[in-house]
């Protein structure tokens, strides 16, 4: 057995880091061992060309948690936020161009809807009031519902009694918000169908359920939740791409005492009775620990890192039942120039945002359509962006780099077929075609690309099938459901073994959240434990 430490945690990943943070700042010694050669997980920024450096996966940040900044002190660790004006939405040969400008907003709306344009201040105002109130729920502890502490039940108690003083209206979007899909629930707002694809976009992000399925209402609302410098909704770009991210959080653990060890994957979390008690590595290597936390995710986790039969029966079958469902892919793109829409030819401001291949409700239901039957959808939704037009030094001059996020694309394929070099390349080529309907020279710029599948976001970064939030965000997976039901305070059923990834309330997206919960559970944990009995 080699060195201890008071906490191992596995798996570097932005939560992960952030859990080794705050457990060295508690003044516990503290080792984090992630299996590739750079922290971050999937928020990674990694030069995929000489000269060019992409955010590999993830690729925008609003969620995480401005306490979490503060606390960690990341600005100046290096962390800065570049917020990125408005999403522009190419429609043949109209568009939709919405910013963060409330009278240039309302003129752009009425071209399509005069009471779209009327009904966007107060759609608006409304989301921006549920939010406030479901806001604590990030900070939250999840009770046990097969129990009854009061101690676990009393923010709720508060939290209901918030929802008593709601307006009667807002109580009823709230409900609507947790239970429908987000094209119902926009269309009590909205009548033209360009404005609500565009913003139900919101709701399939990461997630194998349409436009149209209930349950995607919240997925957009949590897309809502974010902020950068205060303002809610708002996205923006971490300059030196989500790795900047990372590398704060690892600078700031570093600087509190914890030590951060590369290319070091583990094989096994080590258990003696019923309690974890270090780690080993692939290598052979052991390393004891009090206490371990896994930021992998719950499949990995139980059925990966622990020997079989250390788990109660059930509660294995339990993990098994747990829906990834991965149905997003990435293309990144090195280009030689700008992509030119035909909606709105020449460079501009509408490229400095989030860009959103959303043409239609009905388009983008049947890109589902595809994957729902097991294949990659022909036609998919892209939410597309330019991050060099904030972010000069990620590209040499005049170049760009271009990240696609894309949906729909599933883990498990019909037929037989596999996610093979000739899939992906054909899957690639539909992201592509799709972009060339609207910007017809983007073939002629590129001169790199890199297509990842849902099996290469697995194997690459180990997110179980694919799914970038480590678990669908259904409702029946959120708050104490996630990841498994009477298990959801981040503790496990094995002693000093904790979770502290997206897998965890509140969920996925760089938010921090979960890592930081997770280190005050096992920070309380070990207190009372300390504590002399009477």
């Amino acid at each position: 057995m080699g060195k201890r430490y008071d906490v191992v945690v596995v798996g570097g990943g932005h939560n992960g880091l952030t859990a080794a943070a705050y457990l060295a700042k508690a003044g516990l010694s503290t080792l984090v061992l992630e299996r590739r050669h750079v922290v971050g997980g999937a928020a990674v920024t990694e030069e995929i060309v000489p000269g060019y450096r992409f955010s590999v996966a993830s690729y925008v940040v609003s969620l995480l948690r401005p306490e979490i900044i503060r606390e960690l002190n990341l600005p100046a660790h290096g962390l800065e936020v570049l917020p990125f004006d408005g999403s522009f939405t190419p429609l043949g040969d109209r568009y939709l161009w919405v910013t963060n400008d409330p009278g240039r907003t309302y003129h752009e709306l009425r071209k399509f809807s005069v009471n779209d344009a009327e009904a966007w201040h107060e759609f608006g105002f409304l989301t921006t009031e549920i939010i406030r109130f479901i806001k604590p729920i990030l900070a939250m502890v999840p009770p046990d519902p097969g129990r009854f502490d009061p101690r676990e039940w009393l923010p709720l108690g508060a939290l209901a009694k918030a929802f008593r003083g709601l307006p009667t209206e807002l109580q009823a979007a709230f409900v609507q918000i947790m239970t429908m899909s987000a094209v119902d629930f926009l269309e009590q707002w909205f009548e033209s169908d360009p404005i609500i694809g565009a913003i139900a976009s919101n709701g399939i992000i990461g997630t194998f359920l349409g436009v149209r399925s209930p349950g995607t209402a919240y997925v957009m609302l949590h897309h809502f939740m974010g902020e950068v410098d205060g303002s809610f909704g708002a996205w923006g770009i971490p300059r030196g791409g989500t790795g900047g991210v990372s590398e704060a959080i690892a600078s700031s653990a570093r600087s509190l005492g914890a030590e951060l060890r590369t290319e070091a994957p583990v094989a096994r979390i080590d258990v003696r009775g019923d309690r974890a008690v270090g780690v080993t590595l692939e290598s052979g290597e052991e390393i004891e620990a009090g206490v371990v936390l896994s930021n992998a995710d719950a499949r990995r986790t139980y059925l990966g890192l622990l020997d079989s039969g250390v788990l109660p029966a059930d509660f294995a079958e339990d993990v098994g039942r747990y829906k990834y469902r991965g149905s997003s892919g990435k293309v990144n793109l090195a280009l030689d120039g700008l992509p030119n829409f035909t909606c709105l030819p020449g460079p501009g401001e509408h490229l400095r945002g989030a860009i959103g291949f959303a043409s239609s409700v009905d388009e983008m239901e049947t890109a589902y359509d595809d994957a729902k039957y097991g294949r990659f959808s022909r036609r998919p939704f892209i939410d597309m962006m330019i991050p060099t037009l904030v972010d000069a030094s990620m590209a040499p001059p005049g170049k760009h780099v271009m990240s696609c996020f894309v949906q729909w694309a599933p883990y498990q394929l019909a037929e037989g077929a596999v996610w093979d070099s000739d899939m992906r390349d054909a899957f690639g080529e539909a992201v592509i075609d799709v972009i060339a309907e609207h910007a017809p020279n983007i073939r002629d710029i590129i001169l790199h690309r890199q297509v990842l599948t849902p099996l290469d976001l697995e194997q690459t970064f180990g997110l179980s099938e694919g799914n970038i939030f480590q678990g669908e965000l259904t409702l029946e997976q959120l708050f104490f459901n996630r990841p498994v039901a009477g298990w959801g305070r981040y503790r496990t059923p094995i002693r000093n073994l904790w979770l502290c990834g997206s897998a965890t309330h509140p969920g996925g997206g760089i938010m921090g959240a979960p890592g930081k919960i997770a280190a005050m559970q096992a920070l309380t944990s070990a207190r009372r434990s300390r504590r002399p009995h009477k």
